[in-house]
């Protein structure tokens, strides 16, 4: 499973690339606009850091308007990926980008025909939002049960991106489930490495080696 950093923090994303468990970002104009960034600096920095998918998001909801955009966005660096609409304005950009050869990614995905309309595009990616699912009473896990399972009855090569991951539960059904990609927080990604009993454990060695460390 790639784990991807949903963020446009320097500062978070250096941290995670330091790991070297990190292998893409996803970004959108909100999450630059929170680090009050310029979008093409703050995309180009990212670039320099994290070697993958770097997904930076068009803001135009038509298709001739998308494709300006997604060949701006593209000449920033090989690794960027378009991310796009789920409508058929971005299906049909999505599309035309694919035969291009550039990377795309359809976010706000909230239904499995939604994601198999996204693969038949040729998307990179598609990205099902669950945790906004799970706030609507709909258990958005299962979404990504359902994707996987039509791209595996398909071959389609176009990756699940899970994202809108609020907790490490999020995490780990998604790695059950089979799903390509996870997308973030650092708070969330933190949080993977920890346990209590990890914490435990280490300050019970700690304890009893000061009992021994001076013995001769």
């Amino acid at each position: 499973m790639k784990f991807f950093l949903d963020t446009a923090n320097i500062d978070e994303i250096k941290l995670a690339a330091a790991t070297g468990l990190l292998d893409g970002v996803t970004t959108n104009p909100s999450l630059v606009a929170k680090e009050k960034r310029n979008f093409r600096a703050a995309l180009k920095e990212i670039c320099g850091i994290v070697n993958g998918p770097i997904s930076a998001e068009v803001v135009s909801l038509d298709t001739k308007g998308m494709l300006k955009e997604a060949k701006d966005l593209a000449k920033i660096h090989e690794n960027i990926t378009i991310k796009l609409p789920m409508t058929w304005d971005g299906l049909k950009a999505c599309r035309e980008l694919y035969q291009e050869g550039v990377k795309t990614n359809l976010t706000l995905v909230f239904s499995p025909m939604q994601a198999l309309l996204a693969a038949k595009a040729g998307a990179t990616f598609v990205s099902p939002f669950v945790g906004r699912l799970d706030d609507v009473s709909t258990t958005g896990m299962d979404l990504i049960e359902q994707i996987v399972t039509i791209y595996e009855n398909y071959g389609y090569s176009t990756e699940v991106l899970v994202a809108s991951v609020r907790s490490p539960i999020h995490v780990l059904d998604a790695a059950l489930i089979g799903a390509h990609v996870v997308t973030m927080p650092w708070g969330i990604f933190q949080q993977l490495v920890k346990h209590p009993l990890t914490d435990i454990g280490i300050d019970r060695f700690l304890k009893d080696w000061d009992k021994v460390k001076n013995l001769k």
